[in-house]
């Protein structure tokens, strides 16, 4: 029986911590075999059988709300900015009014009476109740989080009578949870703004007849009207017209690329000239801007090795805070005699400013702000783990074909040797023997040759030779195309052919031969373009501080030898076959520890995936790109790269701050307790404050710039 498995998203999670408590509980459903939240995307996947309403059960401690995956409501009421803030802030809006009211009646009469009292009380529990009622369940059950910290410290503030520091301390961690929330929510627009980017219906021609179609209902080969100045519904083929597509939503590229029959569309782009008629390729599930906004949303669910930490480390510092507390309240007293009621505050503030939000907060937020502003610069960044690690690289091996060059090599050179094959029939081999391949240098090949052959051959077992070229049989003979490395090595090439070949491959030609029974027919020369921003890209890299660079190619040395000095990489192998490939990926990573790869996400398979970051170019137009490749490169755009790794750089270092200020300012707050100086305001001062500047110092990732 196939398992059930269904998406949610959950609106009102205020924290990580309530993430962590709401999968938990979903866990231990009786008809639930796994689930996982992914905080960043505001959703939780399970498997096994469920309701919403379990769900909502589940989740009743933060009041969460749980809706399925694609039945959200369409529409929405329309309210103004002004009421929708005022919806949103009311109870926080009236609780601090009574807190106000409270502290000015404390002022009037100079001391705590009843009045004052039943004012500041009100406050607490207008802000606090949801706070005291989770705080209080969960000291049945010994779970301990940052609710439970609190509640045992306005308890204990109220035993005492501090009233007034109670009351700051719930409004301020009201503010702080809010603060945690918006940062989120802000960090996660990057996303949900890609959402509303692709059109919900779009005008469909089927027959003589032109409807407007909702996205769910338009089928693979229906016919889209696309007009100028509108925005496309779905991936398609261009059947008819010409124009200028703005691909920045997709790919990044603030350019308009130029559109024509055959070339490929992509829902969310903006047609900006003419009118195109679009063959319909995916459904809307499908698209390639879904499956950007799926694949991002799952990396911002990827916990990263830093995220990992705090979580281990969350697990072991509440307890650890309230056990610190117990000896704060303990131990002067029995100890040295000292007055019970001043050090049961002294405790009662250390709670307070042992709550984790900062330190909790100081991850997630960077990864989701980091990733959403890399996924709108068209650079796909497939989880934090990734983030990080591309962070820590020190060297960069690059695929030749595609990545250092444009990809699309021409054939410049043509020479027959055997002058019984006349030039129709020299072509007509290499076309049939080519037409089937996927090759670069094989679309060349065929491109070149297509005008002179002859469809009148006979051509039977054509075959690839991994790494080396393909064979077929043609009118019962066998032929090869490959490189000319082994007819040189064996001496079938005489010095004036083996001379002409080594000038054409110094000037970073690539050369194939033809032959047969170890017999040279011709040889043709193809070249393919150095990018115009290679050598830039390459400086920029060695700027930010990448040690070693090195070029991969299966092309002779002289040619890789010509590409390298074209471009400036500091390094280049030659002659390489895929698990050549592999190889030198794995030397590079005992040398240099971290290694990223780049390359087309189809040929590199292999060494993309044993790189400790694989990095595909292209991703807009390659599903193997964006389901193998660690980071995809939407656009085929190499200048993309040092953008990524300045991104995953800063990252990096700011998590760190994070996470090290989070933890010094607690440090700080508890020596506090020593001279008897921390107070419950000062404690919750010392978490908002410091839960600000981590959001704030996280929210800087999303304006960085290329």
């Amino acid at each position: 029986m196939a398992e059930t498995k269904r998406t949610y998203r959950v609106e009102g999670f205020s924290c990580a911590n309530c993430a962590g408590k709401f999968e938990r509980n979903v866990n231990r459903l009786p008809e639930v075999e796994t689930a996982k939240v992914n905080f960043g995307a505001s959703k939780i996947t399970v498997v096994g059988e469920t309701t919403i309403e379990a769900l909502e059960e589940a989740g009743a401690f933060e009041e969460l709300k749980v809706i399925e995956e694609g039945k959200e409501k369409a529409e929405k009421k329309e309210v103004s900015q002004t009421e929708a803030w005022y919806q949103t802030y009311i109870i926080e809006l009236f609780g601090l009014l009574l807190l106000t009211l409270g502290i000015v009646s404390y002022f009037i009469n100079g001391e705590m009476n009843l009045v004052t009292i039943l004012l500041i009380l009100s406050s607490i529990l207008t802000l606090g109740a949801h706070l005291l009622k989770v705080g209080v369940v969960n000291l049945r059950h010994f779970d301990f989080d940052m609710k439970t910290l609190m509640t045992v410290a306005v308890i204990g503030g109220a035993l005492i009578g501090e009233w007034l520091e109670i009351g700051i301390v719930v409004m301020l961690f009201r503010v702080s949870e809010r603060l945690e929330k918006y940062s989120m929510d802000k960090a996660r627009q990057s996303i949900a703004s890609l959402m509303e980017i692709a059109p919900k219906q779009a005008q469909i021609r089927r027959g003589d007849e032109d409807k407007i179609v909702p996205v769910d209902e338009i089928e693979i080969n229906d016919v889209m009207v696309v007009k100028p100045g509108e925005k496309l519904a779905m991936d398609g083929i261009v059947l008819e017209g010409t124009s200028a597509v703005n691909q920045a939503a997709i790919t990044g590229e603030s350019i308009p690329q130029p559109k024509e029959t055959g070339d490929e569309v992509f829902a969310g782009t903006l047609n900006e000239e003419g009118l195109l008629f679009v063959r319909v390729t995916k459904k809307v599930k499908d698209t390639t801007l879904q499956k950007i906004i799926h694949l991002v949303e799952e990396a911002q669910g990827e916990r990263a090795p830093a995220q990992a930490f705090i979580d281990t480390f969350a697990k072991y510092y509440t307890p650890a805070i309230m056990f610190i507390s117990l000896l704060v309240v303990l131990i002067p007293p029995l100890v040295f005699g000292l007055e019970f009621n001043t050090w049961l505050y002294q405790g009662l503030a250390v709670l307070v400013v042992g709550c984790p939000c900062a330190l909790v907060v100081s991850t997630p937020i960077s990864i989701v702000s980091a990733i959403g502003n890399a996924a709108k610069k068209g650079v796909l960044i497939k989880g934090g783990i990734h983030l990080e690690t591309l962070g820590k690289v020190n060297a960069i091996a690059f695929d030749k074909t595609g990545t250092l060059t444009e990809g699309t090599p021409v054939v410049t050179d043509q020479i027959i040797v055997d002058q019984t094959f006349d030039q129709n029939y020299f072509a007509s081999i290499i076309y049939h023997l080519e037409q089937n391949t996927t090759h670069p240098l094989a679309k060349a090949l065929t491109k070149h040759t297509k005008t002179s052959a002859n469809d009148e051959l006979n051509v039977k077992n054509v075959q690839a030779l991994t790494g080396r070229g393909v064979s077929a049989e043609v009118n019962g003979t066998e032929f090869v195309i490959e490189s000319p490395r082994a007819l040189i090595e064996e001496g079938q090439v005489d010095q004036v052919i083996q001379s002409s070949i080594e000038e054409l491959e110094e000037n970073g030609k690539t050369v194939v031969v033809l032959q047969t029974d170890q017999r040279l027919i011709g040889y043709l020369a193809l070249q393919d373009p150095v990018r115009t921003s290679s050598r830039a890209v390459l400086e920029q890299l060695s700027a930010l501080g990448v040690k070693s660079t090195v070029m991969l190619t299966g092309d002779n040395y002289r040619t890789g030898k010509a590409i390298a000095a074209a471009t400036g990489i500091g390094d280049f192998r030659a002659e390489l076959l895929p698990k050549d490939k592999l190889d030198v990926i794995k030397q590079l990573s005992k040398s240099h520890h971290r290694v990223a790869m780049v390359g087309d996400g189809i040929n590199d398979a292999p060494a993309l995936a044993t790189a400790d970051v694989g990095i595909a170019m292209g991703g807009a137009g390659t599903d193997t790109a964006l389901e193998t490749a660690d980071i995809a490169l939407m656009a085929d755009d190499l200048a993309k790269l040092p953008f990524t790794i300045k991104l995953s750089r800063k990252a990096l270092r700011i998590i760190k701050a994070n996470i090290s200020f989070s933890l010094l300012i607690k440090l700080v707050a508890l020596f506090l307790v020593i001279p008897g100086w921390l107070t419950l305001w000062i404690a919750i001062l010392s978490d908002i404050g410091a839960t600000l500047i981590v959001s704030l110092n996280s929210m800087r990732l999303m304006r960085v710039k290329e």
